[in-house]
């Protein structure tokens, strides 16, 4: 039986079929739907674990029971785990052991660009590489094959188009077994420098094994050409451009196999061939080994290191024509990010903007608080950052910045990373105030439960971690509650805990407005008579407030009645349900 499948629907398929029983990980476009899927499973245990270092662990902690298990994250996250990731390479596993990483070139939802394959060299540990739905399948399920025979742990490398795109998938049924009877082993799971120095040759020669394996692994093969004029040696996506763009014109090495790579092979086709031109997206990883190799090969030279590849990128690098690519006769209207309309981030940043306090913010769907008309957030570096970094701030500055500064975090990438760096602010004693948004879920990556909500990733009821009993315990006084749709009692509390010399909390605290369970009210309405065309309500960047032959006006398919436009407007002009 066959069903169209996403990429990341497969993986969680394959994860089914190769027997996992255990399954955490930390959401994250592109990957969060692997997990989403996996729990639709009743046989995998599922979890949303409050970040990718904690998914890592529990995964090898599954492992080392001998139970089949994995973890996901995006292509960020996997700096979040590489702790544990390093050190995994040593220990190797007791079950199979799988990291789904999902990169993102083009940056659609993520803050930079990195390749992931680096991890995987750097780790000295297997990475295979899907180039459609139906290999996500089959290599997550191989992944565990390889794990097992050759005690690793295996990094299975998804990217946007892939997790994204849909392809038929068979259907198998699910492997029955029984987890491997965990056995006390010091010298192999306790990782001490004296056990540690004795596990790293064990890498080494286990490199080499996986290099003669990938050699005539099947997921590494060659797609004959009709000329030899050239050979493309590619792998992932970039494999499918290749192939809409030549056909069948060019031999083709299709890679699956990304670490180690099979290196007689990758020679053996070389030779065959009169021009090597090696296609990947972002850093030249294989274009590199084979120049190690002494084999001459094109590649960034001619195609780009930044961003996704697509067939007329391909086209027009071998100096072909795009003309038999599909074009729009008209451009595509730009459509940028903005927060919804009645988001609870909104008459916060508001507040920010106004009273030109300085924002250092973070990930999370709040980091559109950074676009005009708000304006409002100064840096985002990465989870968690924001509340270290004010803290950094403010020690630098010793007290003769001018202005004000605070550090905005959302309640999940509180859990995740913001802890900490709160636990720094008490301990080490700065009068930073640092705003958590808790909007009563993860909203940017689709709504999922995390450790505040009060609910599991199956929707069951789970401990509620209280935020104004966490900040209390790690040592921060002051804190303090406010909604983020009364701009009055917002402002106030912004305003008093930045005039105290001591560190203090806000949690800005509102329901996500998309939430199914949060009613609405009725749509705000204008007197287009009183109405002076100030245009003040438009400074909140309101999708659901427009400009109406010069009045303002509401869309009334928007709106969700929040009421922070009529508390904006100074003649009365807007009216609100009470």
């Amino acid at each position: 039986m066959k069903k169209m499948m996403l990429g990341n629907e497969a993986v969680a398929r394959g994860l089914y079929e190769a027997g996992v029983t255990v399954v955490s990980a930390y959401p994250g476009t592109p990957s969060t739907e692997i997990t989403e899927y996996a729990a639709k499973y009743n046989d995998i245990y599922c979890e949303w674990a409050p970040n990718e270092k904690v998914a890592t662990e529990v995964a090898f902690g599954a492992s080392l029971a001998g139970a089949r298990s994995a973890c996901a994250m995006k292509h960020v996250g996997l700096n979040v785990a590489a702790d544990p990731l390093f050190t995994l390479s040593y220990t190797g596993v007791n079950g199979g052991m799988v990291i789904c990483v999902a990169d993102d070139p083009g940056m659609h939802s993520s803050q930079n660009e990195q390749d992931s394959r680096h991890y995987a060299i750097a780790a000295k540990i297997p990475m295979l590489e899907p180039a459609d739905a139906k290999e996500a399948k089959d290599f997550a399920k191989l992944a565990y094959e390889l794990s097992e025979k050759y005690d690793t742990p295996v990094l299975l490398r998804m990217c946007t188009r892939i997790a994204h795109a849909q392809c038929a998938v068979e259907l198998c049924d699910r492997e029955a077994r029984e987890n491997k009877p965990y056995e006390k082993n010091p010298a192999k799971f306790i990782m001490s420098p004296a056990n540690a120095i004795r596990r790293h040759p064990f890498v080494e020669e286990r490199l080499k094994a996986l290099a003669e394996y990938a050699e005539t692994a099947e997921v590494n093969f060659v797609d004959e050409g009709k000329e030899n004029a050239m050979g493309i040696i590619t792998s992932g996506t970039s494999y499918q451009y290749v192939k809409e763009v030549f056909g069948d014109r060019y031999p083709v090495l299709k890679l699956g196999m990304v670490n180690p790579l099979p290196t007689e092979k990758i020679k053996s086709f070389a030779a065959g061939v009169k021009r090597v031109v090696v296609v990947e997206e972002l850093d030249p990883v294989i274009e590199n080994a084979c120049k190690a190799l002494g084999i001459s090969a094109d590649g960034k030279n001619i195609l780009p290191i930044t961003g996704e590849f697509s067939q007329r990128i391909i086209a027009k690098a071998f100096g072909m024509s795009d003309k038999d690519f599909v074009t729009l006769d008209e451009p595509v209207p730009v459509r940028p990010p903005v927060m919804c309309a009645g988001c609870p981030h909104r008459g916060l940043f508001y507040s920010l903007s106004k009273h030109k306090i300085t924002v250092l913010g973070d990930i999370g769907c709040y980091t559109l608080g950074s676009a005009a008309p708000l304006s409002a957030i100064d840096s985002v570096l990465c989870m968690g950052a924001s509340v270290s970094g004010v803290h950094g701030f403010s020690k630098a500055m010793g007290g003769k910045w001018d202005g004000k500064t605070v550090a905005v975090i959302g309640d999940s990438t509180f859990m995740h990373s913001g802890m900490t760096g709160l636990c720094n602010i008490a301990y080490n004693g700065s009068n930073a105030t640092v705003i958590i948004v808790d909007n009563s879920i993860t909203g940017m990556t689709g709504h999922q439960q995390n450790p505040t909500t009060g609910y599991n990733i199956k929707g069951d009821p789970a401990t509620k971690i209280d935020l104004e009993a966490l900040c209390h315990a790690l040592g921060i006084e002051r804190v303090r509650v406010c909604d983020p749709y009364n701009l009055e009692e917002t402002e106030k509390a912004i305003m008093e805990e930045l005039a105290v010399d001591a560190p203090s909390v806000i949690i800005s605290r509102r329901p996500c407005a998309l939430l199914k369970y949060v009613k609405h009210k009725a749509p705000v309405t204008v007197d287009k008579e009183a109405c002076k065309s100030c245009k003040k309500c438009m400074k909140i960047g309101c999708p659901a407030v427009v400009q109406r032959d010069g009045k303002a006006a509401i869309d009334t398919t928007l709106c969700t009645g929040c009421g922070v436009c009529v508390q904006l407007c100074p003649f009365g002009a807007m009216k609100g349900e009470d």
